[in-house]
């Protein structure tokens, strides 16, 4: 995947946000309606699992995942936190399974340059990976719910 690095990554991680927040929906578009967590899949890909992490009035986070099955053991990956801001109509990636929250990699506030680029990274692949799950026939309207 190639690294694109925008002059004024602030607006553009807002931006960016606000498309994933667009992509989700059209890919989950009853992601309100789920209460604990749901499983689709195609007959070419592997399942995708969504897990409700916490629920708010104005936020939802959520845990976006592929399902890989082998030999009676699951392995779930990229395993996407993400962050919903439902009133401003933003979702952001929290972590993922390559990388930890921000709050445990940068302790220092300070480091809001270093803390931009990591979020910038973190929401990017997002992006790209919601781009190739709506590429392919994935379907949440008729869910299988899971407990």
């Amino acid at each position: 995947m190639g690294l694109l690095n925008p002059i004024d990554k602030s607006f553009c991680l807002e931006q960016l946000c606000a498309a994933n927040y667009q992509k989700l929906f059209r890919l989950i578009p009853n992601l309100q309606a789920i209460t604990e967590s749901a499983l689709t899949s195609t007959s070419q890909q592997s399942p995708l699992q969504l897990k409700i992490i916490e629920r708010t009035p104005y936020t939802l986070t959520i845990e976006l995942s592929h399902c890989f099955l082998d030999n009676d053991t699951s392995l779930s990956l990229p395993a996407v936190i993400i962050r919903i801001y439902l009133d401003a109509k933003l979702a952001e990636a929290l972590s993922d399974y390559a990388r930890d929250p921000v709050s445990q990699v940068f302790a220092d506030a300070s480091a809001s340059k270093a803390i931009m680029d990591y979020k910038w990274r973190l929401n990017y692949f997002l992006q790209k990976w919601l781009d190739h799950c709506l590429q392919q026939p994935y379907n949440f309207d008729g869910v299988a719910l899971i407990a």
